[in-house]
């Protein structure tokens, strides 16, 4: 059992190497996240807002993360571009924005007000 969960990990790890290495956006979105957290910390924000701004952060990972290899498998599955895999990708690109934006809408609220 510790084997395989051993092993689950070691291809989880994979995975988020292969994202931060080939996902630009991925890595902008991260390196935004780093700041904000170091940004909180030097305002000593209470716990409750830890809390908002590391869901919302993770949120908006996790989106990148099932963007990205969404739009892998839409690039297997219609190699030739096709209208409907482009509507399919923006679809996902809009998610990740909706996403970050309302992920800086928290950010504003909990700092500035």
């Amino acid at each position: 059992m510790l084997r395989k969960f051993l092993s689950s990990l070691k291809h989880a790890r994979r995975g988020l190497k292969t994202i931060f290495f080939s996902e630009r956006n991925f890595r902008n979105h991260l390196s935004i996240a780093i700041v904000v957290l170091l940004f909180a910390w030097w305002r000593k924000i209470d716990l409750d807002h830890w809390l908002i701004l590391l869901l919302v952060i993770a949120l908006v990972l996790i989106l990148e993360i099932i963007n990205s290899s969404l739009e892998r498998l839409v690039d297997i599955l219609a190699p030739q571009t096709h209208q409907v895999a482009k509507e399919i990708k923006d679809s996902m690109a809009a998610m990740v924005l909706v996403a970050a934006m309302m992920a800086v809408l928290v950010g504003i609220i909990i700092f500035f007000f």
